[in-house]
């Protein structure tokens, strides 16, 4: 179980190694939590920087260094960290990743070792390489110090009473749900595509999902972790699910009204931003989670009916 002492002890450990990032009031009882400007692009960075750092302090980080499957930002992040700290890094991806982000991953010096279609498959050879080299797997979700390093976003978050949050496997809305406890509103926003908490909620126990979105480089995982879906539950973590549309649409007026860019996973927190409003949310923070996309499609004029276009609904 991760709690916020947990959070608290990780947010000591990382001091110095990760940046406390901007929340910014856009209207009056709206923050935006700008977790995209965090080192690797994206909220990664804090636990993995917390997961290889209490493994150095406990004697159990190996000379042959880490391991870490991803889709992406939690290779990145690994990546990141591996080489602040003068260690060995290789990181598995699907073929399917975005080459912005093969591409950094091999620019930070990681070996990077591209497998399957999905996360599951790149996952699966990670481990057969784990138990080849001794290295040290940092998952991408859920180890109790993963989620921890996460939830240290929730520490720098202004007094609000709603959190909305981009999910996927779990271990950032899991680590923000141990840090805050049950004085705010933590709300999962999931693709329908892939539904892991949702699933999860209804069943009682996690479940394997079908992965069909848009965002699925980011929010792809099969199946809610064990440790951010038991932060979920004990403090009431709500799931809404928007479509891929709404995400698409969400990104894009981030850029249009705002000039922020942000992955399409990132997006979906904001997505869902109109509906948690109606239900009476108080005072809110977005977190945009991630900047690790290629922008090309944002490039050139919008217009003003452009603009009013894709606000609605998001």
């Amino acid at each position: 179980m991760v709690d916020r002492a947990a959070v608290e002890a990780a947010a000591r450990r990382i001091d110095g190694h990760v940046r406390r990032t901007p929340s910014v009031e856009m209207a009056p009882g709206l923050w935006f939590k700008l977790e995209l400007l965090q080192h690797s692009g994206s909220f990664k960075a804090r636990g993995a920087f917390n997961r290889i750092l209490a493994a150095r302090e406990s004697g159990e980080l190996p000379a042959a260094g880490v391991v870490a499957a991803s889709g992406g930002n939690a290779g990145l992040a690994v990546a990141f960290a591996a080489a602040r700290l003068g260690i060995p890094a290789e990181v598995f991806v699907p073929r399917v990743a975005p080459e912005v982000k093969v591409r950094r991953l091999r620019e930070l010096g990681a070996v990077v070792h591209q497998h399957g279609r999905e996360y599951a498959e790149a996952y699966a050879a990670s481990m057969i390489r784990v138990a080849e080299t001794g290295a040290l797997f940092v998952h991408p979700y859920d180890q109790p110090e993963i989620v921890a390093g996460q939830g240290t976003l929730a520490l720098e978050l202004p007094d609000v009473d709603t959190v909305l949050v981009a999910t996927g496997g779990g271990g950032l809305v899991g680590g923000i749900a141990a840090a805050v406890g049950d004085g705010v509103r933590v709300v999962a926003v999931e693709p329908v595509g892939a539904p892991t908490l949702h699933a999860a909620l209804a069943a009682g126990h996690p479940v394997d999902v079908a992965v069909d979105s848009v965002a699925a480089d980011s929010l792809g995982a099969r199946r809610i972790g064990t440790i951010g879906f038991d932060a979920a539950v004990r403090h009431g973590v709500q799931s809404v699910l928007v479509d891929d549309d709404a995400i698409i649409r969400a990104r894009r007026t981030l850029w249009a009204q705002h000039r922020i860019v942000v992955e399409l996973g990132a997006a979906a927190a904001f997505a869902a931003l109109a509906q948690v409003e109606d239900a009476g949310a108080g005072r809110v923070a977005v977190v945009l989670c991630g900047a690790n996309t290629d922008p090309a499609d944002l490039t050139g004029d919008v217009s003003a009916e452009t603009v009013q276009d894709l606000s609605q609904g998001v």
